[in-house]
């Protein structure tokens, strides 16, 4: 593991993973006190559902990230059983690439989005939409980078486990 896979590691993704872990506990406390006053209290809240879909929507998103740095997305298991060891890394680079490609391409159009709705708003919440719709561009973004680390520890790995067999 390099040293700039190790830096990113401890600071970059250990902090994606603690706002990922605050946006699922605000979603959790919000949907349990949207329930609370809707049925005990007879008040339903008008930001608590707005604010439980907008964490879980940044929840998904930055949990893509995580997952792509583990290397947990898009395993073609069968696939990959069923060739041989220099057909398995060309099918994990191919799933790699491919993965890049649609990161990159969400990040292009989720900037788009994002800039095409700036002037709506929640009312409930009372801020502009496109906060929600920045989860698109930031986490299809930070999982790109995360499958681009993936994929140098992949070939490094890969390098090393070469010079062994030699």
């Amino acid at each position: 593991m390099s040293t700039l896979t190790r830096l990113l590691d401890s600071t970059l993704f250990r902090l994606i993973s603690f706002i990922a872990q605050l946006f699922l506990v605000s979603a959790v406390c919000a949907s349990f006190y949207q329930v609370i006053a809707r049925f005990i209290l007879q008040e339903p809240s008008d930001w608590s559902e707005g604010w439980t879909r907008t964490a879980m929507i940044w929840l998904v998103l930055l949990g893509v990230v995580l997952a792509c740095r583990q290397g947990a997305m898009l395993k073609v298991e069968m696939l990959h059983s069923l060739l041989k060891d220099p057909w398995q890394r060309r099918l994990e680079h191919l799933v790699m690439l491919i993965m890049a490609g649609f990161f990159g391409l969400m990040t292009w159009i989720g900037v788009l989005m994002t800039y095409r709705v700036r002037f709506q708003t929640i009312p409930s919440l009372g801020i502009s939409i496109s906060w929600i719709y920045a989860a698109i561009p930031v986490g299809m973004a930070l999982a790109l980078l995360a499958v681009i680390v993936q994929w140098a520890n992949a070939r490094k790995e890969s390098q090393e486990e070469d010079l062994t067999l030699l």
